[in-house]
Protein backbone atom coordinates (compact mmCIF):
# COMPACT_ATOMS: atom_id res chain seq x y z
CA UNK A 1 0.00 0.00 0.00
CA UNK A 2 0.87 3.30 -1.04
CA UNK A 3 1.42 6.83 1.42
CA UNK A 4 -2.04 7.34 0.47
CA UNK A 5 -3.27 3.99 1.15
CA UNK A 6 -4.21 3.31 -2.59
CA UNK A 7 -2.52 -0.13 -3.55
CA UNK A 8 0.56 1.05 -5.22
CA UNK A 9 0.90 -3.07 -6.95
CA UNK A 10 1.60 -2.76 -10.46
CA UNK A 11 -0.82 -3.82 -12.82
CA UNK A 12 0.55 -6.87 -15.54
CA UNK A 13 0.57 -5.72 -19.25
CA UNK A 14 -0.64 -8.89 -20.03
CA UNK A 15 -3.60 -8.98 -18.01
CA UNK A 16 -6.92 -8.41 -19.92
CA UNK A 17 -9.25 -5.77 -18.05
CA UNK A 18 -13.17 -6.35 -18.04
CA UNK A 19 -13.51 -3.44 -20.91
CA UNK A 20 -11.45 -4.77 -23.36
CA UNK A 21 -12.89 -8.32 -23.18
CA UNK A 22 -16.51 -6.97 -23.21
CA UNK A 23 -15.19 -5.96 -27.17
CA UNK A 24 -13.67 -9.23 -27.12
CA UNK A 25 -15.64 -11.78 -26.32
CA UNK A 26 -18.41 -10.93 -29.53
CA UNK A 27 -15.67 -11.46 -31.83
CA UNK A 28 -14.35 -15.01 -30.66
CA UNK A 29 -15.31 -17.63 -33.22
CA UNK A 30 -17.74 -20.07 -31.79
CA UNK A 31 -17.25 -24.00 -32.74
CA UNK A 32 -19.83 -24.94 -35.10
CA UNK A 33 -22.27 -27.55 -34.16
CA UNK A 34 -25.52 -29.31 -36.73
CA UNK A 35 -28.49 -27.75 -36.27
CA UNK A 36 -31.03 -29.53 -35.23
CA UNK A 37 -28.72 -32.18 -33.13
CA UNK A 38 -28.51 -32.57 -29.22
CA UNK A 39 -25.28 -32.65 -27.72
CA UNK A 40 -24.97 -34.09 -24.32
CA UNK A 41 -21.58 -33.66 -22.71
CA UNK A 42 -20.69 -37.77 -21.35
CA UNK A 43 -19.58 -38.38 -17.46
CA UNK A 44 -15.82 -38.94 -17.56
CA UNK A 45 -15.65 -37.21 -21.09
CA UNK A 46 -12.50 -35.55 -20.36
CA UNK A 47 -11.87 -31.86 -19.41
CA UNK A 48 -14.27 -29.48 -19.66
CA UNK A 49 -13.88 -26.72 -22.58
CA UNK A 50 -11.32 -23.98 -21.34
CA UNK A 51 -13.12 -20.63 -20.98
CA UNK A 52 -12.31 -18.51 -23.64
CA UNK A 53 -10.76 -15.11 -21.80
CA UNK A 54 -8.56 -17.76 -20.42
CA UNK A 55 -7.32 -18.30 -23.48
CA UNK A 56 -7.69 -14.88 -24.45
CA UNK A 57 -5.26 -13.55 -21.46
CA UNK A 58 -3.00 -16.60 -22.38
CA UNK A 59 -2.20 -15.35 -25.42
CA UNK A 60 -1.69 -12.38 -24.46
CA UNK A 61 0.67 -13.07 -22.13
CA UNK A 62 3.04 -15.38 -24.69
CA UNK A 63 2.87 -11.87 -26.80
CA UNK A 64 3.82 -9.62 -24.22
CA UNK A 65 6.65 -12.04 -22.75
CA UNK A 66 7.46 -13.45 -25.47
CA UNK A 67 8.12 -17.25 -24.06
CA UNK A 68 7.34 -20.42 -25.64
CA UNK A 69 3.81 -21.99 -25.94
CA UNK A 70 4.97 -24.77 -23.80
CA UNK A 71 6.28 -22.58 -21.30
CA UNK A 72 2.91 -21.01 -20.06
CA UNK A 73 2.07 -20.70 -16.38
CA UNK A 74 -0.20 -23.44 -14.78
CA UNK A 75 -2.54 -20.85 -14.21
CA UNK A 76 -3.52 -20.82 -17.65
CA UNK A 77 -4.21 -24.37 -18.89
CA UNK A 78 -2.99 -26.63 -21.06
CA UNK A 79 -0.49 -25.03 -23.09
CA UNK A 80 -1.32 -27.26 -26.21
CA UNK A 81 -4.95 -26.14 -26.02
CA UNK A 82 -4.22 -22.65 -26.01
CA UNK A 83 -1.92 -23.18 -29.11
CA UNK A 84 -4.89 -24.56 -30.46
CA UNK A 85 -7.12 -22.49 -29.78
CA UNK A 86 -4.65 -19.55 -31.14
CA UNK A 87 -4.72 -21.64 -34.47
CA UNK A 88 -8.33 -22.08 -34.97
CA UNK A 89 -8.82 -18.22 -34.08
CA UNK A 90 -6.55 -16.94 -36.51
CA UNK A 91 -7.91 -19.72 -39.46
CA UNK A 92 -11.53 -17.81 -38.97
CA UNK A 93 -10.06 -14.24 -38.90
CA UNK A 94 -10.84 -13.31 -35.48
CA UNK A 95 -7.27 -11.32 -34.95
CA UNK A 96 -7.81 -9.34 -37.87
CA UNK A 97 -11.47 -8.37 -37.31
CA UNK A 98 -10.44 -7.65 -33.83
CA UNK A 99 -8.06 -5.32 -35.42
CA UNK A 100 -10.72 -3.56 -37.50
CA UNK A 101 -12.73 -3.22 -34.71
CA UNK A 102 -10.19 -1.25 -33.15
CA UNK A 103 -9.71 1.07 -35.88
CA UNK A 104 -13.55 1.54 -35.78
CA UNK A 105 -13.73 2.35 -32.22
CA UNK A 106 -10.96 4.85 -32.66
CA UNK A 107 -12.04 6.40 -35.90
CA UNK A 108 -15.98 7.09 -34.24
CA UNK A 109 -14.09 8.57 -31.00
CA UNK A 110 -11.16 10.36 -32.81
CA UNK A 111 -10.92 10.04 -36.32
CA UNK A 112 -8.27 7.70 -38.53
CA UNK A 113 -5.33 10.49 -39.69
CA UNK A 114 -5.49 9.89 -43.25
CA UNK A 115 -3.93 13.36 -44.84
CA UNK A 116 -0.54 12.20 -43.44
CA UNK A 117 0.00 8.58 -43.81
CA UNK A 118 3.69 6.76 -43.70
CA UNK A 119 5.49 3.27 -44.63
CA UNK A 120 8.67 1.66 -43.30
CA UNK A 121 9.76 -1.65 -43.05
CA UNK A 122 11.16 -3.69 -40.16
CA UNK A 123 13.15 -6.78 -39.59
CA UNK A 124 14.15 -9.17 -37.30
CA UNK A 125 15.56 -12.38 -37.01
CA UNK A 126 13.92 -15.55 -37.42
CA UNK A 127 16.22 -18.03 -36.05
CA UNK A 128 13.47 -21.41 -36.50
CA UNK A 129 11.09 -19.82 -39.40
CA UNK A 130 10.56 -22.59 -42.49
CA UNK A 131 8.16 -20.10 -44.27
CA UNK A 132 8.40 -16.46 -45.00
CA UNK A 133 11.93 -15.95 -44.14
CA UNK A 134 15.15 -15.21 -45.96
CA UNK A 135 19.07 -14.01 -45.25
CA UNK A 136 19.05 -11.50 -42.74
CA UNK A 137 21.34 -8.55 -44.22
CA UNK A 138 22.68 -6.89 -40.76
CA UNK A 139 23.88 -10.78 -39.89
CA UNK A 140 25.60 -10.96 -43.71
CA UNK A 141 22.98 -13.00 -44.90
CA UNK A 142 24.47 -15.51 -41.92
CA UNK A 143 21.29 -16.03 -40.47
CA UNK A 144 17.34 -15.82 -41.19
CA UNK A 145 15.08 -13.04 -40.53
CA UNK A 146 11.47 -12.18 -41.35
CA UNK A 147 10.63 -8.24 -42.54
CA UNK A 148 7.36 -6.50 -41.61
CA UNK A 149 6.20 -3.68 -43.81
CA UNK A 150 3.78 -1.14 -41.51
CA UNK A 151 1.65 1.59 -42.84
CA UNK A 152 0.46 3.85 -40.34
CA UNK A 153 -1.91 6.69 -40.07
CA UNK A 154 -0.97 10.23 -38.71
CA UNK A 155 -0.82 9.02 -35.23
CA UNK A 156 0.71 6.22 -36.19
CA UNK A 157 -2.13 3.39 -35.58
CA UNK A 158 -1.63 0.63 -37.80
CA UNK A 159 -3.30 0.53 -41.11
CA UNK A 160 -1.68 -2.55 -43.04
CA UNK A 161 0.76 -5.19 -42.25
CA UNK A 162 2.99 -7.61 -44.83
CA UNK A 163 5.60 -9.77 -44.11
CA UNK A 164 8.43 -11.31 -46.19
CA UNK A 165 12.26 -13.06 -45.93
CA UNK A 166 14.44 -10.04 -44.42
CA UNK A 167 16.36 -10.03 -47.71
CA UNK A 168 13.19 -8.52 -50.10
CA UNK A 169 14.12 -4.66 -50.26
CA UNK A 170 11.38 -2.41 -48.70
CA UNK A 171 10.16 -0.79 -52.00
CA UNK A 172 8.75 -4.72 -53.27
CA UNK A 173 6.74 -4.93 -50.05
CA UNK A 174 5.15 -1.43 -50.85
CA UNK A 175 2.22 -2.88 -53.20
CA UNK A 176 1.58 -5.42 -50.81
CA UNK A 177 1.28 -3.35 -47.93
CA UNK A 178 -0.76 -0.43 -49.59
CA UNK A 179 -3.41 -2.93 -51.28
CA UNK A 180 -3.71 -4.64 -47.42
CA UNK A 181 -5.06 -1.97 -45.44
CA UNK A 182 -8.02 -3.64 -43.11
CA UNK A 183 -10.43 -1.25 -43.01
CA UNK A 184 -12.12 0.96 -45.94
CA UNK A 185 -10.06 4.06 -47.23
CA UNK A 186 -11.93 7.22 -47.53
CA UNK A 187 -12.39 7.54 -51.36
CA UNK A 188 -10.01 10.85 -52.83
CA UNK A 189 -11.78 13.23 -54.54
CA UNK A 190 -9.78 15.94 -55.47
CA UNK A 191 -6.83 18.10 -53.66
CA UNK A 192 -8.92 18.66 -50.08
CA UNK A 193 -8.91 14.99 -49.54
CA UNK A 194 -5.79 13.83 -51.05
CA UNK A 195 -3.65 11.01 -48.68
CA UNK A 196 0.46 11.89 -48.68
CA UNK A 197 2.44 8.60 -48.24
CA UNK A 198 5.53 9.82 -46.76
CA UNK A 199 8.40 7.40 -47.23
CA UNK A 200 12.48 7.65 -46.48
CA UNK A 201 15.00 7.56 -49.42
CA UNK A 202 14.92 3.99 -49.54
CA UNK A 203 12.20 3.95 -51.71
CA UNK A 204 13.47 6.99 -53.92
CA UNK A 205 12.94 5.96 -57.63
CA UNK A 206 9.68 5.40 -60.35
CA UNK A 207 8.58 2.04 -59.35
CA UNK A 208 7.59 3.47 -55.92
CA UNK A 209 5.61 6.80 -57.46
CA UNK A 210 3.71 4.51 -59.89
CA UNK A 211 2.76 2.07 -56.96
CA UNK A 212 2.01 5.27 -54.88
CA UNK A 213 -0.19 6.77 -57.78
CA UNK A 214 -1.87 3.41 -58.43
CA UNK A 215 -3.55 3.19 -54.52
CA UNK A 216 -4.35 7.34 -55.11
CA UNK A 217 -1.87 8.25 -52.78
CA UNK A 218 0.85 11.20 -53.30
CA UNK A 219 4.30 10.28 -52.27
CA UNK A 220 6.08 12.40 -50.66
CA UNK A 221 10.39 10.60 -50.55
CA UNK A 222 12.36 12.73 -48.09
CA UNK A 223 15.48 11.78 -46.51
CA UNK A 224 15.92 12.59 -42.95
CA UNK A 225 18.45 15.65 -43.62
CA UNK A 226 15.79 16.77 -46.06
CA UNK A 227 13.01 17.21 -44.36
CA UNK A 228 14.98 18.93 -41.51
CA UNK A 229 16.61 21.57 -44.36
CA UNK A 230 13.28 22.24 -45.36
CA UNK A 231 12.10 22.94 -42.23
CA UNK A 232 14.51 25.38 -41.11
CA UNK A 233 14.71 27.22 -44.22
CA UNK A 234 10.93 27.39 -45.88
CA UNK A 235 9.03 27.26 -42.61
CA UNK A 236 6.40 25.15 -44.27
CA UNK A 237 3.82 23.41 -42.73
CA UNK A 238 3.61 20.54 -44.74
CA UNK A 239 7.14 20.15 -44.46
CA UNK A 240 7.51 19.27 -40.75
CA UNK A 241 9.04 15.77 -40.42
CA UNK A 242 5.87 13.16 -40.24
CA UNK A 243 7.47 9.85 -40.98
CA UNK A 244 8.71 9.51 -37.63
CA UNK A 245 5.33 8.43 -36.39
CA UNK A 246 5.48 4.71 -38.04
CA UNK A 247 9.42 4.55 -36.42
CA UNK A 248 7.43 5.07 -33.06
CA UNK A 249 4.82 2.70 -34.46
CA UNK A 250 7.71 -0.31 -35.02
CA UNK A 251 8.75 0.41 -31.35
CA UNK A 252 5.54 -0.01 -30.09
CA UNK A 253 5.65 -3.24 -31.71
CA UNK A 254 8.49 -4.45 -30.45
CA UNK A 255 7.53 -4.41 -27.20
CA UNK A 256 5.35 -7.35 -27.35
CA UNK A 257 8.71 -9.68 -27.04
CA UNK A 258 7.48 -12.37 -28.86
CA UNK A 259 7.81 -10.43 -32.14
CA UNK A 260 11.13 -9.19 -31.36
CA UNK A 261 12.53 -12.25 -32.31
CA UNK A 262 10.43 -14.42 -34.35
CA UNK A 263 10.40 -18.22 -33.48
CA UNK A 264 7.31 -18.78 -35.50
CA UNK A 265 7.85 -21.12 -37.78
CA UNK A 266 5.01 -20.68 -39.98
CA UNK A 267 4.21 -17.28 -41.72
CA UNK A 268 0.46 -17.46 -40.51
CA UNK A 269 1.62 -17.94 -36.40
CA UNK A 270 3.57 -14.73 -37.34
CA UNK A 271 1.11 -12.79 -39.02
CA UNK A 272 -1.58 -13.54 -36.52
CA UNK A 273 0.76 -12.33 -33.50
CA UNK A 274 1.47 -9.08 -35.69
CA UNK A 275 -2.57 -8.65 -36.22
CA UNK A 276 -2.53 -9.04 -32.77
CA UNK A 277 -0.50 -6.43 -31.44
CA UNK A 278 -1.65 -4.19 -33.71
CA UNK A 279 -5.06 -4.57 -32.70
CA UNK A 280 -4.05 -3.81 -28.97
CA UNK A 281 -2.29 -1.04 -30.30
CA UNK A 282 -5.41 0.22 -31.48
CA UNK A 283 -7.55 -0.12 -28.30
CA UNK A 284 -4.92 1.11 -25.67
CA UNK A 285 -5.66 4.83 -27.64
CA UNK A 286 -9.83 3.99 -26.87
CA UNK A 287 -10.22 2.32 -23.70
CA UNK A 288 -8.17 0.47 -20.72
CA UNK A 289 -6.80 -2.72 -22.33
CA UNK A 290 -4.93 -3.37 -18.70
CA UNK A 291 -6.31 -3.92 -15.42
Amino acid sequence: MGEDGFNMAQIKSWTVSDHLWSKVEPLIPVRGRQPGREYQRKAGGGRKPMSSRRVFSAIVFVLRTGIQWKALPREFGSASAVHQHFQNWYRAGFFQKLWQAGLAEYDGMHGIAWQWQSADGAMGKAPLATECVGPNPTDRGKKKGRKRSLLVDGRGLPLSIAVSGANLHDSKLLDRTLAQVVVQRPEVTGWKTKQNLCLDAGYVGCPVSKIAAKHRYYARVRSRAEERQRVIHYRDPDSKPRRWVVERTHSWLNRYRKLLVSFEKTEASYTALLQLAAALICWRQTITIYG
